[in-house]
């Protein structure tokens, strides 16, 4: 920074110490020099002698009501820099208040002289002009310094923008830019809308449509793009976006409203356009007016509360006011950051953090008995289908064993309320990951039929964008790695959806009364390409496919499917009180309960789980699902230490005790 710029900072920062005082003095003189101006306009620079001794008697009183009107309007409390149309509003207030009151006493008061009365207007339309136009001033002067320090500290050099957008998002973004430049130099707006078309906004050109947006941008020599509509729907900001690439500039857009709503980002901060913003159907808003009426002052309970669904979840519900909310999870390390933001965040919440494991029925019984959870959301579960492919053992321990327990304990304590969070490829599924969901789904059901206390109930949707693991995620490391993106087969589809619409799903579905015993789902639109999702992320990055990064596709991997479904052939599904959410019913009778009970019994014995064949454990508990033969585990009666004794020619060898290192190793 200059010495001349930190003279006058200092300067700056003295007078900010005494900036009532310094105001106070500003409208006493505004206020004296329209007085003297109103009287040399109305005598036309020629003012008689008794007109002068006038205004001297009447000076004094006319400050007075001056400095009254505006103390009660407490101009003088006002940073300048921060002036706006409100200001410019109460100003004009106090002005008339001081000009009645003046006007008043002069009226009243017999020994003092009649001042002409032309004078009055005069005077009150000159303090306006003057006081706003020393506002003005001040801050055009404030934000020119500005600027120039920030050059002059090496910032970085100004870019020219245009302007998407020449509503109330892009007049708001370009008032903020020329206030605050922050690295921008706008140079012109582009509209749809025609009636727009060759006036000028905040002093800038609207130049026409996107239609002719490659056209305009050489046309105003800008250096980048920038959308300004915050509630266009994802439809037209695709059509934008494609405009956009057109051109060969960067671009970024301005967050939405329920961004700015949530607190996330702030009413002009810049972001990149990210594939949310272009899912093919709008997004999904579901009304809760009735949430924290259910929420406040329970108890809830969140299994897998340190994943995607999981934590978002319990941000959801914390802000809804609950007396207690009990977050569970065995990843520790995650666990204990969502415990932190949520402490920091709702601190009138009591936070009761659980690490373990939902097998641990000790663990379990105990955390419900003494929380005594009202309303249980359960969305721990093994999710990746490769990885469950040659792990089912653990799928099916983790996914349906789990379940059931969460689920029975839940019944047991009388909960209000239990929702598990399933999957589309809990349909017809082709996975051991399915089929475990699918299992879930149907422990849920028999749990419902067993406890009356609890309304039972499961929701079912698709992807989740951004979730861990999910394929967004996967395709930017293969970007930031230089590595090409792995797509499994070029016309392989998958349904979407945001994190928050996911959760939004599962708190409305607790709380419909038709949800009780059933499953719910949303109406996700059309699926969507996985080959068109990694082209727009190229993109959007600003790369070029097969020149900066390429795709390449390996085949659908074991489990798979080419294209998911959100209901079977034998399910059909209703509509609901709110839009877009339906409930599924089914003509096919569920599983016999003893059965269902009977496997899950085996489950939990330890001779039983040893000998788990995963795959005919599924098999025999999901109708419809045929596991890979060739993926099959192997059975672990020979190797398991509680299997029993083949007493076939190959049975195991006894131990040799007299010869200890010679005895078979156990696996």
């Amino acid at each position: 920074m200059s010495d001349r710029a930190r003279y006058i900072q200092i300067l700056y920062r003295t007078a900010s110490r005494h900036r009532r005082k310094i105001a106070l003095l500003m409208y006493t003189g505004v206020s004296l020099a329209a007085f003297v101006g109103a009287h040399l306009l109305r005598f036309e620079l020629a003012v008689p002698q008794a007109n002068v001794d006038t205004l001297l008697i009447t000076a004094p009183i006319l400050l007075a009501a001056r400095m009254l009107s505006f103390g009660v309007f407490r101009l003088s409390m006002e940073r300048w820099r921060h002036i706006g149309l409100s200001d410019v509003v109460r100003l004009v207030a106090a002005t008339s208040l001081g000009s009645a009151l003046f006007f008043a006493a002069v009226l009243v008061l017999d020994p003092i002289p009649r001042v002409p009365r032309s004078i009055h207007p005069i005077d009150w339309m000159l303090v306006v002009l003057l006081v706003a136009g020393a506002w003005l001033s001040y801050r055009t002067l404030f934000e020119a310094f500005q600027r120039r320090a920030r050059l002059a500290d090496g910032e970085a050099p100004v870019r020219r923008v245009l302007v998407i957008g020449a509503g109330e998002g892009g007049s708001r973004l370009v008032k903020e830019m020329l206030r605050d430049p922050m690295g921008y130099r706008p140079v012109g707006f582009v509209d749809d809308d025609s009636i727009k078309w060759e006036t000028r906004i905040l002093g800038l050109p609207v130049l026409g449509g996107t239609e002719a947006l490659a056209r305009l941008a050489v046309k105003a020599d800008a250096e980048e793009l920038i959308i300004a509509l915050p509630s266009a729907p994802p439809p037209v900001l695709r059509r934008i976006v494609e405009a956009c690439e057109v051109t060969g500039l960067p671009f970024k857009v301005l967050p939405s409203t329920e961004e700015v709503l949530s607190g996330r980002v702030g009413p002009t901060q810049l972001r990149r356009v990210k594939l949310e913003d272009l899912l093919g159907r709008d997004p999904v808003r579901l009304e809760l007016p009735a949430l924290r009426a259910a929420l406040e002052g329970r108890t809830v309970l969140i299994t897998g509360a340190a994943g995607s669904i999981g934590s978002e979840l319990a941000r959801q519900v914390a802000a809804n006011g609950p007396a207690c909310l009990v977050i569970l999870d065995r990843n520790e390390s995650e666990l204990y950051f969502v415990d932190l933001d949520l402490r920091r965040e709702h601190p009138a919440v009591a936070i009761v953090t659980v690490v373990g494991d939902l097998l641990d029925e000790a663990l379990l019984s105990r955390t419900f008995h003494e929380n005594a959870p009202d309303v249980v959301f359960h969305a721990a579960a093994f999710k990746h289908v490769p990885l469950m492919e040659h792990n089912p053992r653990s799928a099916v321990r983790n996914n349906v064993l789990g379940t059931a327990l969460v689920a029975d304990a839940a019944g047991e304590a009388e909960a209000e309320r239990f929702v598990l969070i399933s999957t589309d490829k809990a349909v017809r599924p082709t996975s051991v990951m399915g089929a475990t969901k699918r299992a879930a789904e149907l422990v849920v059901m028999d749990c419902a039929r067993r406890h009356d206390e609890t309304a039972f109930s499961a929701v079912r949707f698709g992807n989740v964008l951004g979730s861990r693991g999910s394929v967004v995620p996967l395709f930017e490391r293969q970007l930031a790695a230089g590595l090409p993106l792995t797509v499994t087969h070029p016309e392989v589809t998958r349904y979407f959806m945001t994190i928050a619409e996911a959760v939004q799903l599962v708190l409305q579905a607790s709380l419909l009364p038709e949800a009780r015993g059933r499953i719910a789902m949303l109406e996700m639109g059309d699926p969507v390409k996985i080959l068109d999702l990694a082209r727009k992320l190229i993109r959007l990055k600003g790369l070029r496919e097969g020149v900066d990064a390429r795709i390449e596709f390996g085949g659908l991997r074991p489990g798979e499917k080419l294209h998911e479904e959100l209901a079977a052939p034998d399910e059909a599904t209703v509509t609901t009180a709110v839009e877009r959410v339906r409930m599924i019913t089914s003509d096919t009778p569920l599983p016999e309960g003893r059965e269902l009970q009977f496997q899950l019994r085996r489950l939990r014995s330890p001779v039983g789980s040893w000998n788990l064949n995963a795959r005919a454990f599924l098999r025999r508990l999901v109708p419809g699902y045929d596991g890979a033969a060739d993926l099959e585990e192997p059975t672990p009666a020979s190797s398991a230490p509680y299997a029993p004794v083949s007493r076939s020619r190959n049975r195991r060898p006894r131990r040799d005790r007299r010869h200890p290192a010679r005895r078979p190793k156990w696996p």
